[in-house]
Protein backbone atom coordinates (compact mmCIF):
# COMPACT_ATOMS: atom_id res chain seq x y z
CA UNK A 1 0.00 0.00 0.00
CA UNK A 2 1.37 3.43 -0.97
CA UNK A 3 1.15 6.41 1.36
CA UNK A 4 -0.27 9.65 -0.01
CA UNK A 5 -0.29 13.19 1.33
CA UNK A 6 -3.65 14.89 0.90
CA UNK A 7 -3.02 18.62 1.42
CA UNK A 8 -6.02 20.89 2.04
CA UNK A 9 -6.15 24.37 0.50
CA UNK A 10 -9.31 26.10 1.76
CA UNK A 11 -10.91 29.29 0.59
CA UNK A 12 -9.23 32.03 2.70
CA UNK A 13 -12.65 33.04 4.08
CA UNK A 14 -12.52 29.89 6.25
CA UNK A 15 -10.12 31.69 8.59
CA UNK A 16 -12.71 34.39 9.35
CA UNK A 17 -15.68 32.07 9.93
CA UNK A 18 -17.33 31.76 13.31
CA UNK A 19 -17.36 28.52 15.32
CA UNK A 20 -21.02 28.04 14.35
CA UNK A 21 -20.21 28.46 10.65
CA UNK A 22 -17.31 25.99 10.90
CA UNK A 23 -19.24 23.35 12.89
CA UNK A 24 -20.78 21.55 9.86
CA UNK A 25 -17.37 21.34 8.16
CA UNK A 26 -15.73 19.97 11.31
CA UNK A 27 -18.53 17.39 11.70
CA UNK A 28 -18.19 16.29 8.06
CA UNK A 29 -14.41 16.06 8.43
CA UNK A 30 -14.78 13.91 11.56
CA UNK A 31 -17.13 11.60 9.66
CA UNK A 32 -14.60 11.40 6.82
CA UNK A 33 -11.79 10.60 9.29
CA UNK A 34 -13.93 7.87 10.84
CA UNK A 35 -14.56 6.40 7.37
CA UNK A 36 -10.82 6.42 6.60
CA UNK A 37 -10.13 4.65 9.90
CA UNK A 38 -12.85 2.04 9.33
CA UNK A 39 -11.35 1.27 5.90
CA UNK A 40 -7.82 0.94 7.34
CA UNK A 41 -6.57 3.85 5.21
CA UNK A 42 -6.04 6.46 7.94
CA UNK A 43 -2.40 7.07 8.93
CA UNK A 44 -2.36 10.60 10.35
CA UNK A 45 -4.16 13.92 9.92
CA UNK A 46 -3.93 17.43 11.27
CA UNK A 47 -5.18 20.96 10.88
CA UNK A 48 -2.76 23.87 10.84
CA UNK A 49 -2.91 27.40 12.20
CA UNK A 50 -2.98 30.16 9.54
CA UNK A 51 0.17 30.60 7.45
CA UNK A 52 0.95 33.87 9.22
CA UNK A 53 1.85 31.81 12.31
CA UNK A 54 4.69 30.06 10.43
CA UNK A 55 8.37 30.49 11.17
CA UNK A 56 10.86 29.81 8.39
CA UNK A 57 14.26 28.28 9.20
CA UNK A 58 17.00 28.17 6.57
CA UNK A 59 20.45 26.73 7.27
CA UNK A 60 23.37 27.19 4.95
CA UNK A 61 27.03 28.17 4.82
CA UNK A 62 27.42 27.66 8.57
CA UNK A 63 24.63 30.00 9.68
CA UNK A 64 20.90 29.78 10.30
CA UNK A 65 18.35 32.39 9.30
CA UNK A 66 14.99 32.47 11.08
CA UNK A 67 12.17 34.67 9.78
CA UNK A 68 8.50 35.15 10.61
CA UNK A 69 5.72 34.33 8.22
CA UNK A 70 5.15 31.75 5.54
CA UNK A 71 7.97 30.77 3.21
CA UNK A 72 5.86 31.08 0.06
CA UNK A 73 4.33 34.46 -0.66
CA UNK A 74 1.03 33.33 -2.09
CA UNK A 75 -2.68 33.60 -1.33
CA UNK A 76 -3.07 29.83 -1.03
CA UNK A 77 -1.57 27.93 1.89
CA UNK A 78 -1.95 24.43 3.28
CA UNK A 79 -4.47 24.52 6.13
CA UNK A 80 -4.44 20.83 6.99
CA UNK A 81 -3.60 17.42 5.66
CA UNK A 82 -4.20 13.70 5.76
CA UNK A 83 -1.64 10.98 5.29
CA UNK A 84 -3.44 7.93 3.98
CA UNK A 85 -2.62 4.49 2.71
CA UNK A 86 -4.20 3.46 -0.58
CA UNK A 87 -3.57 0.64 -3.04
CA UNK A 88 -3.17 3.04 -6.00
CA UNK A 89 -3.60 6.62 -7.18
CA UNK A 90 -7.22 6.06 -8.23
CA UNK A 91 -8.14 5.00 -4.68
CA UNK A 92 -6.23 7.98 -3.23
CA UNK A 93 -8.09 10.33 -5.60
CA UNK A 94 -11.42 8.85 -4.52
CA UNK A 95 -10.50 9.51 -0.87
CA UNK A 96 -9.38 13.04 -1.80
CA UNK A 97 -12.75 13.75 -3.43
CA UNK A 98 -14.52 12.74 -0.21
CA UNK A 99 -12.07 14.78 1.88
CA UNK A 100 -12.55 17.81 -0.35
CA UNK A 101 -16.32 17.62 0.06
CA UNK A 102 -15.98 17.22 3.83
CA UNK A 103 -13.63 20.15 4.43
CA UNK A 104 -15.01 22.32 1.62
CA UNK A 105 -11.55 22.92 0.18
CA UNK A 106 -9.25 21.93 -2.63
CA UNK A 107 -7.20 18.80 -1.92
CA UNK A 108 -3.85 18.11 -3.58
CA UNK A 109 -2.76 14.45 -3.73
CA UNK A 110 0.93 13.50 -3.73
CA UNK A 111 2.46 10.05 -3.26
CA UNK A 112 5.37 9.59 -0.88
CA UNK A 113 8.62 8.40 -2.40
CA UNK A 114 9.53 4.77 -1.95
CA UNK A 115 11.89 4.01 0.92
CA UNK A 116 15.37 3.82 -0.65
CA UNK A 117 16.29 0.93 1.63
Amino acid sequence: MTHYLLSVYPDPSVFTMSEDELAPMFAATKTFNDELKAAGSFVFAGGLHPAESATVVQAGAGDVTITDGPYAETKEHVAGFWIIGAPDLDAALAWAAKGSAACVGTVEVRPFQDDPA
